[in-house]
């Protein structure tokens, strides 16, 4: 399985591109499916993320980091 770690302003937009074939990175590797995501403030947030993300090399890990993450916003957010 191949994954794919990025930041987008436009999450829908940006499957659905990948899923037609317009990402040379992505194009004929799907079909693509979400697995996981996180909202960052800033997009400077995010690229940070982006590559912390990338950075673990392991897909696995940088999931359960962020499934993580997303659990804690939710418990904080009361």
């Amino acid at each position: 399985m191949i994954y794919y770690i990025g930041h987008t302003s436009d999450l829908d937009g940006r499957i659905n591109r990948h899923n037609s074939n317009r990402s040379k990175f992505t194009k004929n590797k799907g079909p693509w499916e979400l697995v996981e995501f996180t909202v960052c403030k800033t997009k400077s947030e995010a690229y940070q993320l982006e590559m912390k993300l990338k950075r673990m090399k392991n897909p696995n890990k940088a999931i359960q980091y962020l499934k993580k993450l997303n659990s804690s916003v939710v418990e904080h957010s009361d």
